[in-house]
C-alpha cells in the first residue's frame, strides 16, 4: 500500500512538472529599423542621374527575407526624416498633392508598423506632413510634440504591439530644437519638450498601464549632444543611462552608425542602435522572451548593423512603384536653363566661390539686403557647365529653407563671422599645419572629415574682409570695407539676408556668435520669403535662360605664403 501511495505521488510531481514545463515558451522577435531616408526610396540619385547604392527598394529585400524566417514576428520601424532630401519626397510634398504621399505609401506597401516624426519631417509644413500621416496606415509617434490649446501630444505618445503574447512598447519622439532651426508657421500650434523629462513621464505611465516585456525608445535624436544646457538636441545616451525601463533605443538624427550597450542607473543594459541614414544600413535587432504564461522569465536582446546591399533589389517592390519613379524622373529633367561655367561646392571651403557666391548674389537680391551669408550645404555639390535642370537645383540648395532679411550691427557681423571661420578653420602656427579644423570623421557624412559641421561654414558677401588663420577666434576677421568701397561701421545696422535655419538661431552664429538672444531672434526679421530658396532660385534661372557664376573675390586666407599650400594639401586630403 506504502509502494502505492509513493507511486502515485511521483506522479502526480512528474505530472505537475510536465504541466511547469508546458507554460515555459520562447518568443523570437526581429526588430528592423530605418531612419533619415531622406526621400532615397529607390536605386537611384535623382540628383545626380546616377545609381543609388541605399534605397528602401534594398531595404524592401532585406526585409522579405527575415520575414521568410520571422513572419509576423518581424516588427519594422521607421524613425523619420523621410519627407526630405531626394525630389522624391519634394514631388510629393509640394506637386503631387492629390494621390497618396509617395513615402506612406511604400511603408504601407513594406508592413511598416510604427514610424516617428522627425525634424525634417516637420520642415515640410502642417499640410504636407499631416496629409502624410493620415496617408499611412500606422501609428507616427511623438510624444513629446505637444499642442498648445491642449496641452496633450499632438501625435500618439506609444504604441503597444503585441506579438504571441508578449507586449512591445514604443515611445516615440523628437529632438526639441526644431523651433531654433525652423519658422514658426510649419509648426504652428504646437511646442515640443525636452526628452529627457518626457521620457520620464511616459515610461512610468507606459509600466503601470501597459505592464510590456520589452520598451522601445524611437528616438528622432541622436547619440550625444555638444552642448551641456537643455534642451539637449542629441539626448538618447542621456536618456538610456538615466531613465530606467527602456531596454532598446533605436535612434538617428545625427547620420551616425552606432550599436552599442550602455548600462542605466539601476545597473540594466540598454541596446542603442542608429543605422545613419540613406537607407544604406539598416538596425537588426534580435529579441530572445522566455516566458511563464504571461510572465516574463528572462529576455535576451542583441542586435547589429545590417548592409542592405548584399539583399539586392526587391522587384516586386520597383514594379509595385514604377509609375512613381516615372513621374518624378519626368519632373526633374525638365530643362531650365543654362549655366556657361562649372560650379562646386568644393571651392567653397578655401575662398571665394562661384559655387557660394552666386547663391549670395540671389540671397541679396531677393531679400533687398545689405549683406548676405551663406554656406555650402552639400559637402561636394558639383553643377556642370551646360544645360541645367530641375534636378540640378536639389544639388545646388539641398533644403526647404525660407530667406529672411534681418538687421544687424557691424560688430554683430563681424562676431558672427569670427564664430563661423573659428569652426571653419585650424589656427596655424607653422607652415606645415592644416589650415581647415579637420577630425577623423569621414564616415559622418554631415561632416565627411571636417571637425564641426560644414552647413555652419558661413562667408559673407557684401563685404570685403580678411581671415587670418594665424590668430585666435575674436581677432581672425577683418573687415576692410562695404563691396562697392565705402566704410564698414561696426555701430551701423545693415540688411543682412539669411536662411531660415539660421535666422532662428540654427548653428548659433546669430546667438552664440553675435551675441543676440534667442528671444530676440523674431524681431530682428524685416521681411522673410514665403516660398523656399530653391524656388526662387529656378526662377531666377529660368528668367534669365544663361548664367554664368563667378566668384565675387570679396574675402580671403591670410598670410597667403602659407595658406595657399595649405589649401593645396588640405583640398587633396578632403577630395581626392
Amino acid at each position: 500500500m506504502r509502494g502505492i501511495i509513493i507511486k502515485i505521488f511521483v506522479l502526480l510531481l512528474l505530472t505537475s512538472g510536465t504541466g511547469a514545463m508546458a507554460q515555459m515558451k520562447e518568443i523570437r522577435l526581429k526588430i528592423v529599423e530605418t531612419s533619415d531616408i531622406h526621400g532615397n526610396f529607390y536605386p537611384y540619385d535623382f540628383k545626380q542621374n546616377t545609381e543609388h547604392a541605399g534605397s528602401l527598394a534594398r531595404v524592401h529585400a532585406f526585409l522579405q527575407k527575415k520575414r521568410e524566417l520571422y513572419g509576423n514576428r518581424l516588427i519594422y520601424v521607421d524613425n523619420g526624416d523621410i519627407l526630405q532630401g531626394q525630389p522624391t519626397a519634394y514631388y510629393y510634398n509640394f506637386i503631387n498633392t492629390a494621390d497618396t504621399h509617395l513615402a506612406a505609401d511604400m511603408l504601407n506597401y513594406m508592413g511598416c508598423s510604427v514610424g516617428n516624426m522627425g525634424n525634417h519631417d516637420v520642415e515640410t509644413g502642417h499640410a504636407v506632413y499631416d496629409r502624410w500621416i493620415k496617408d499611412c496606415n500606422f501609428p507616427i509617434l511623438g510624444a513629446n510634440i505637444i499642442e498648445n490649446k491642449t496641452g496633450k501630444p499632438y501625435l500618439k505618445p506609444y504604441v503597444v504591439i503585441e506579438r504571441e503574447g508578449a507586449k512591445i512598447a514604443v515611445l516615440g519622439m523628437i529632438t526639441p530644437l526644431v523651433p531654433t532651426w525652423l519658422p514658426e508657421n510649419l509648426w504652428a500650434g504646437l511646442h515640443f519638450e525636452d526628452m529627457i523629462s518626457c521620457a520620464e513621464k511616459w515610461v512610468k505611465v507606459i509600466r503601470e498601464k501597459e505592464k510590456p516585456h520589452i520598451i522601445i525608445g524611437l528616438f528622432h535624436s541622436g547619440l550625444k549632444s555638444l552642448q551641456s544646457v537643455p534642451p539637449l538636441e542629441d539626448a538618447s545616451e542621456e536618456i538610456a543611462r538615466k531613465v530606467p525601463g527602456f531596454d532598446i533605443l533605436m535612434i538617428g538624427h545625427d547620420h551616425r552608425k552606432c550599436c552599442k550597450k550602455v548600462a542605466n542607473i539601476e545597473g540594466d543594459s540598454v541596446l542603442i542602435v542608429d543605422p545613419a541614414s540613406n537607407g544604406l544600413l539598416v538596425a537588426n535587432v534580435d529579441v530572445k522572451l522566455t516566458m511563464k504564461g504571461q510572465e516574463l522569465v528572462k529576455k535576451e536582446i542583441s542586435g547589429c548593423l545590417s548592409n542592405v546591399k548584399k539583399y539586392g533589389l526587391s522587384e516586386s517592390f520597383l514594379e509595385r512603384f514604377r509609375p512613381q519613379f516615372e513621374e518624378v524622373k519626368t519632373f526633374v529633367s525638365r530643362k531650365i536653363g543654362t549655366f556657361e561655367n562649372t560650379i562646386t561646392s568644393e571651392d567653397a571651403y578655401f575662398g571665394s566661390s562661384a559655387f557660394i557666391d552666386f547663391i549670395h548674389s540671389l540671397q541679396m537680391q531677393l531679400g533687398e539686403a545689405d549683406i548676405s551669408f551663406c554656406a555650402p550645404l552639400s559637402f561636394n555639390a558639383k553643377i556642370e557647365k551646360g544645360d541645367a535642370y530641375v534636378r540640378d537645383m536639389f544639388s545646388l540648395y539641398r533644403y526647404e529653407n525660407m530667406l529672411y532679411t534681418i538687421r544687424m550691427t557691424g560688430k554683430e557681423i563681424k562676431n558672427y563671422l569670427e564664430m563661423s571661420y573659428a569652426l571653419w578653420t585650424n589656427r596655424m602656427t607653422s607652415p606645415e599645419d592644416h589650415i581647415m579644423l579637420l577630425d577623423n570623421t569621414k564616415e559622418d557624412n554631415q561632416r565627411s572629415g571636417f571637425k564641426n559641421f560644414s552647413f555652419n561654414f558661413d562667408s559673407a558677401a557684401g563685404i570685403c574682409y580678411t581671415v587670418d588663420v594665424t590668430k585666435p577666434e575674436g581677432e581672425k576677421i577683418t573687415i576692410l570695407s562695404m563691396a562697392d568701397g565705402t566704410p564698414f561701421d561696426m555701430n551701423k545696422e545693415y540688411k543682412v539676408a539669411v536662411n531660415s535655419y539660421r535666422g532662428n538661431g540654427g548653428g548659433e552664429l546669430l546667438t552664440k556668435g553675435a551675441g543676440i538672444p534667442a528671444d530676440q531672434l523674431k524681431n530682428r526679421i524685416i521681411k522673410a520669403t514665403d516660398k523656399d530658396l530653391r524656388y526662387y532660385m529656378m526662377q531666377y534661372i529660368e528668367k534669365h535662360g544663361k548664367v554664368n557664376p563667378q566668384p565675387m573675390n570679396q574675402w580671403k586666407f591670410i598670410p597667403e605664403e602659407w595658406t595657399v599650400p595649405a589649401i593645396a594639401r588640405d583640398r587633396k586630403l578632403l577630395f581626392d
